[in-house]
Parts: structure tokens; sequence; C-alpha cells
């Protein structure tokens, strides 16, 4: 066998016994527990728990004297190199192909002594091979995740070879709409389109945007809070593509110099999973906006939300008042609605009528009476409320204090005996009660209603798979200026990068709230016509978690980072 590693003279339980990881009765015991013969010494060692996998890498490294593969070099593997070796073969080897270079093959390997595999490999791509260990998890991991992707690309591949590209790439306003009805459904837009859905709710992404450009088509997917470009269809299928999507969500596909607005629902095995589309006529053709509400995914604990300690004290006695509001602030996107819903879900019962007003409902909760506001037919938020008080609710949710007139009967709700929960678009939570004031809702109803108010951010979680921890120095945080002093010299985290996190560091978000409990000081200040300075470095003094606090307290349970938690209070600070 031709490859790039030194046989040692030592026996790896000798290397075991020598670095005293386990005892020589444990070593004897792993030895007569072994009932595959084709089993290795280390992962016997590692199923009975006296070892583990690093520790076997590590020797096996010595041993052979190999480099060491970690996770973030398995997620910086190269596709052509890995599309080199069959999957079955590297799954049933256990090994990744990371890099080519002219005639050696660079592979990474959980068992180096498998050289039956190895020689194969050898033979089948006429390459010596330069040999790396890691941990057979990790290298699993990787190749679950190349593979896929690489199935995926095959797949499009495979449904593009049997489209007809003889079309012409330009968007024709004349253009044969029995033709095009024909084509949308065709087997392999509809595959295409299937695919692209699919990718997207595995990917968790939040948005798919499909982008018109001059010579070609960007499929875009949010995730995290960030787009990442995902697919390139042709120019060509542009429009079978869009219209495909049209007829999903019940849209005319004979419409597209207007915006249009739809929805659709895909059904998967153990789930559904709700789509909010939207179209926008652009310079290259229609622009598609799919927003996904995944229900498996919607946190319905509010100890799920990332609020804890005393500030989830006090919104949970808070949303367990029989009267007065609530108010939930953050810019678009923020995750108000989720907090809302956890609300809801945290207070329902049979014995209370839950209402609620919303444009869009964005999932449905059972137990609650959801009720779509409407502008396009007059069913305003106004109006909704108007005639939900007649319907003798005791808590009552609204989407979103947008104007005067909704803050107006929102409030004087609150003071008739109601729970009303809402959200308001404001930088904080002091600012959260100015805003009402702004809205020309009187100081002293808005003193009088309100009793909780928490605004919040979402930060991204670093990524468990690749995340690291080091002490902080000066200049690692100096980005958060006068907090910084906080951190330095503490233990805190980041993400390397890797396959799972898209080389990103970060997987999934979290959010940070600052809860602000309207006690008596702080009414007496709404009403003397205090200021959100004023009112906010009174409660500060009162103990009030700012969300520049609450996101360095996720920064030293290694949740978040420094750059994200000043990015989202960015507002705040700077």
């Amino acid at each position: 066998m031709t490859t790039s590693f030194r046989l040692s003279t030592r026996r790896f339980g000798e290397l075991v016994l020598d670095r005293a990881l386990v005892s020589p009765d444990d070593l004897d015991r792993a030895l007569r527990s072994r009932q595959d013969p084709k089993e290795r010494l280390g992962q016997t060692l590692v199923r009975l728990g006296l070892l583990k996998e690093r520790d076997v890498v590590q020797l096996l490294a010595e041993q052979f004297s190999l480099a060491i593969a970690d996770a973030q070099r398995l997620s910086q593997a190269d596709p052509e190199a890995v599309q080199l070796v069959p999957e079955h073969l590297a799954r049933q080897a256990g090994l990744l192909a990371l890099a080519r270079h002219g005639d050696r093959l660079e592979v990474a390997v959980g068992d180096p002594l498998d050289v039956v595999s190895l020689d194969h490999l050898r033979a089948l791509t006429g390459c010596t091979l330069t040999v790396w260990v890691a941990r057979p998890s990790e290298v699993r991991e990787a190749i679950d995740e190349f593979y896929q992707e690489i199935r995926a690309s095959e797949q499009v591949g495979a449904i593009l070879d049997k489209l007809d590209l003889s079309a012409s790439p330009e968007e024709d306003a004349d253009v044969d709409l029995a033709t095009l009805r024909q084509q949308v459904e065709d087997a392999p837009v509809v595959r295409l389109v299937n695919l692209m859905l699919a990718e997207a709710i595995d990917a968790r992404a939040s948005d798919i945007h499909i982008e018109p450009q001059r010579d070609r088509v960007a499929v875009r997917f949010r995730i995290d809070g960030l787009l990442h470009e995902m697919m390139k269809p042709p120019k060509n299928l542009q429009m079978a593509i869009i219209s495909r999507i049209k007829v999903l969500s019940d849209l005319d596909i004979a419409v597209r110099l207007l915006p249009q607005d739809g929805r659709l629902t895909v059904h998967l095995p153990d789930r559904e999973v709700d789509i909010r589309v939207s179209t926008l006529p652009t310079a290259f053709g229609e622009k598609v906006v799919m927003r996904l509400f995944d229900k498996q995914a919607f946190t319905r604990e509010i100890g799920n939300l990332g609020v804890e300690g005393e500030p989830l004290a006090v919104f949970r006695r808070s949303i367990r008042q029989p009267y007065g509001m609530i108010l939930v602030s953050g810019p678009t996107g923020s995750g108000k609605t989720t907090t809302l819903y956890s609300a809801l879900h945290e207070i329902k019962s049979v014995h209370k009528n839950l209402v609620s007003v919303e444009d869009p409902i964005e999932y449905h909760i059972e137990g609650v009476n959801q009720v779509h506001a409407n502008h396009k037919v007059g069913m305003t938020f106004a109006r909704a409320l108007r005639s939900i008080l007649r319907q003798d609710p005791d808590v009552i949710m609204i989407g979103e204090i947008r104007d005067a007139e909704t803050a107006d009967i929102a409030v004087k709700s609150a003071l008739t005996g109601h729970l009303v929960l809402s959200s308001v678009h404001a930088n904080d939570a002091a600012g959260t009660v100015t805003r009402l004031i702004d809205m020309e809702v009187p100081r002293y109803l808005v003193g009088s209603a309100v009793t909780m108010v928490m605004a919040q951010r979402l930060v991204r979680r670093v990524c468990e798979r690749c995340k690291e921890w080091f002490t902080a120095e000066p200049d690692h945080v100096a980005a958060l200026g006068d907090d910084a002093g906080l951190l330095v010299g503490r233990r805190i985290a980041r993400g390397r990068g890797c396959l799972a996190c898209k080389q990103t560091g970060y997987q999934g978000r979290i959010a940070v709230f600052e809860v602000l409990e309207l006690t008596k000081p702080v009414r007496r200040m709404v009403l003397d016509g205090m200021n959100e300075d004023h009112i906010k470095q009174r409660a500060i003094a009162d103990g009030l978690l700012t969300l520049r606090k609450a996101g360095i307290r996720k920064i030293l349970d290694g949740i978040t980072t420094v750059d994200e938690v000043r990015a989202a209070t960015l507002a705040d600070h700077d």
C-alpha cells in the first residue's frame, strides 16, 4: 500500500498504559470484552467508556506519526476531492477525501489500520495517499454533510438536463400563457421547486429569495438572519419557476407588473410548514420572497426564549395579572410575535376567552381565537378591536400597535378589566413607554395601564459543533466600549467554523431581553413627564438588566459572541 504514514513498532495497548489513560485491569477487561475480532482496541475502550474519541485519535496520531484532522479541517474538504470517493466506500470505511494535489490524495480516516479500504481507494483513484486521522464521529458527520450536498447538486443537474432551455432568457410581456401553464406542471419544474423548498426547510431558512438578474437567477436562503446563495438556476427557467410558485400559492400567473401576496402549506411526514409568498416586479423580472413558518420550530415555552432569572419571574407574574397592558418592543424580525405567542400559550385556559388580532396570523394556537386584520377589506386593527371587545374577552393580543387609534383602544381596554398584550417598534423598554405617548395617548392613561414592557433582540448562537473557549483579552472585547471590562480575563466562546454552520461559527438564534416592570416610582416619572432617558436610569438603579448587560450574560455563558451583542445593542450605546 502506498501511503504516507509510518507503521509503528509500539502496540496501541502499550501507549495507553504508558500514558496511564486506563489501568491494566481495565485494559485486560477491554481485551476480553471484544466480541468482534475486527473491532479495534481503541473502539472497544471508547465503547466501554474508558477512553474518549479524542484520546484515541491522539494516540493513533502518535503511533503512526499522522496529522490530526479536526472538525474544522474536515469542513474545509474540497468538494471535488470528496466526489472522487463513492459514498458507499466513504461510509463503509469511515473516510473522507480532503484534497487532491496531482497524483496525491489527502484523506481523513477514523481507522488508519483499515489497509483494505485504503488500498481499494488507492486503486480506485490511482493516487498515492496522505492519511490524516480523525474522530470517527466527526468523519461521519462530514460525510453526511458533503454527500447530502452532492446528492442535491446531482438532483438539480438531473432536473435541468430534462428541461427545455431553448427559450429566450428575456422576460416576454407577450408570453403564451397556455404554454407557460403547461411548463409549470412539467415534472422537472415541479421537482426543482419542491427541491428548493425541501432544502430551505432542511437548512432552517426563514426566507427564500428568488432574484432575477440580468443573465441569471439567484436563489438565496436567509439562515440565522443572513442571506446565503444556494442555487443558480438558468435565466431560461425564471418564468417557469416563479409561475410554479404562483400556482402553488394561488396567485395569477398572468399578472407580472403588479405585486401579489399569497400563501401555501408544505406537508411533511412529521409537520407542516406555512409559507407566505410575495412577488415584486423588478427590472429583470418578478422577484419572489417566501417566508417560512415551521410549526415544529416554533418555541411555545417561555423558558426556552432566552429570558431567565428575575426578568423571567417578572414576565410570568405580569402575564398572570387579570388586567393591564404588556408590551414587547424591538425591530422587525426580532422575535416579538414568538414572545407574544409564548405568553398566550402559557396563560391559555378553558376558563378564559383569549382573542388575538394579527396581520398576518403566523401560527395557529389551539385555544386562542385568532382574527386576521385585513386592511384591503377595511378590517383594520382598530375596527377588529372594537368588535373583539363585544366578544367578552379576558385576554386580547394585538399583533402590533401602529397608530393612535389602535393605541387608544388598547390602553382603554387594559383599564377596563382586560389583559392586553401587544408589540411596538422602539429601541428599548423605556422608549416603548414614551412611544405610546408619542401616539397621543395621555400620560395618565399610559402610566395607569402599562404594567410591564419587554424589549428584545435576536443574536446568533455559537455553533456547538465547533465551539472553542478562550480567555478574553482587551482587544477581543473592545467593541463593547465601557462594558468591555466585564469580560476581560473571563472565559468566552466562539465558533471556529464547520460544515454544520457553513463556516460561520454560528447556528441558530436566541433572544436577549430587557424587562421593565412599571413600579410606582416609574409610573410617577411617566406621569411627571420625565423622558425615556430619565426613566431608564431610574430603572437601572432599581436593578433593570439592560439589553447590553443581558447580552453580556449570554457571552459569559458561551451562548453568543461580543460581535453579536454589540451589533444587536448598537442603537443604545453608539
